[in-house]
């Protein structure tokens, strides 16, 4: 699977982009920057940051997918 910037391209010709970079603006000046502010601006103005961010997404499915029933396997309780 290849990434795909269709949600941002979707949400910045709506104009939600631009919205959001100026509510993490305000936000950093009333408050301080923070690491979530951080990655939100990043996510809005780095395509390779998003690309990134997609793909540690669908390597956490992928092991999910093929490794997550082993958590549940065996008499080990200390991963519970």
């Amino acid at each position: 699977m290849q990434f795909q910037d269709t949600k941002f391209k979707e949400l910045d010709a709506q104009g939600l982009i631009t919205d959001k970079l100026n509510q993490i603006k305000e936000f950093e000046t009333k408050y301080k920057a923070c690491t979530s502010s951080i990655a939100m601006y990043k996510w809005c103005t780095d395509y390779e940051y998003r690309k990134r961010e997609w793909q540690f997404r669908q390597g956490i499915a992928n092991y999910a997918l093929h490794n997550g029933h082993k958590a549940f396997q065996g008499t080990d309780k200390s991963i519970l």
